[in-house]
């Protein structure tokens, strides 16, 4: 560990490299916790699956560009194939959980979040997949930072899908219909809104969000049936850390997880890669903990 840091310290240019990495893939880590914002915020569900979401949205990609097609192509398919994922199990689960307790939204996720694991598992295999885009790789600095083309994009399709959700929510009728049942349920009801409809909308549009995210994501980083865990536990400190509805913190969380993800990589280890964003998870609930106690402290 001394000595990768003492490397960053000799070879600055490095931390060029890591921040370049970490800024594209966290712009992808924001995608899909805005996805679980919008599930947290709407339905009050904690979505212990979301991270398996985004996985199957990497093997659309990756079963496209297996039969040929280019992975970017892949993109609306998953899209569409995730919307309607998301709207048959909220039909079949999620509608049967909302307005429980925690723990019962906490437990029906999670078993759902088991099954499409092993059925990915038993489809694709344990293997570690990537699409491959055939794009071209630039090096700069004397070969010593490198850029692959397909992450550029990646990062502007990103940022293209975040400004097409964000102007359907503000301008849409089903928009203002996900913000105010969000902020009042039951007025929302008076007011004619049919929330069931609402909250299926919303789920399967996390769900559309969450596939385009693994879409992306199996074209820069690998994808494995087992991997949704740790792209849970980034939304989850990405929306804990930010707080709901606040998406510029939304975005900066998830470029900030990016980026201190792959340098715990590099300094610490890929085996320790994981641990730091379980890590950061506990980190994120401690602190809020102490705000909250505070806040409370400060009331009285």
């Amino acid at each position: 560990m001394l000595d990768n840091l003492a490397l960053l310290g000799m070879a600055p240019i490095l931390n060029v490299q890591l921040l370049l990495d970490g800024l594209f893939i966290g712009a992808i880590f924001a995608l899909a916790a805005y996805g679980l914002a919008l599930v947290w915020g709407v339905m009050n569900v904690k979505n212990l699956c979301q991270g398996d979401l985004v996985i199957m949205g990497g093997y659309i990609a990756y079963v496209m560009s297996s039969l040929g097609i280019h992975p970017i192509f892949a993109l609306p398919v998953a899209i569409v194939l995730m919307f309607g994922f998301g709207w048959l199990i909220y039909r079949i689960i999620i509608s049967r959980v909302i307005g429980k307790d925690l723990f019962t939204s906490l437990l029906a996720t999670f078993g759902l979040a088991l099954v499409i694991q092993q059925i990915l598992n038993l489809i694709f295999g344990p293997e570690v997949q990537v699409a491959e885009s055939g794009f071209e790789v630039r090096s700069f600095f004397g070969n010593l930072v490198t850029v692959a083309d397909i992450k550029f994009v990646s990062l502007c399709l990103a940022a293209l899908l975040a400004a097409i959700v964000i102007t359907f929510m503000k301008h849409s009728r089903m928009g203002q219909a996900i913000r105010a049942t969000a902020q009042d349920p039951r007025a929302a009801r008076v007011m004619g809104i049919d929330t069931e409809q609402v909250y299926a909308f919303t789920y399967a549009l996390n769900a559309a969000i969450c596939g385009a995210a693994g879409a992306l994501i199996v074209m820069i980083w690998v994808i494995q049936p087992f991997f949704g865990i740790a792209h849970s536990i980034r939304s989850f400190v990405i929306v804990t850390a930010a707080g709901l509805g606040n998406l510029p913190g939304v975005i900066m969380v998830g470029l900030g997880l990016g980026a201190a993800e792959l340098y715990a990589g590099f300094v610490l280890g890929a085996e320790l890669q994981q641990f730091s964003v379980v890590g950061l998870l506990v980190a994120v609930l401690v602190w809020r903990q102490i705000q909250q106690s505070r806040h409370r402290q400060v009331v009285q």
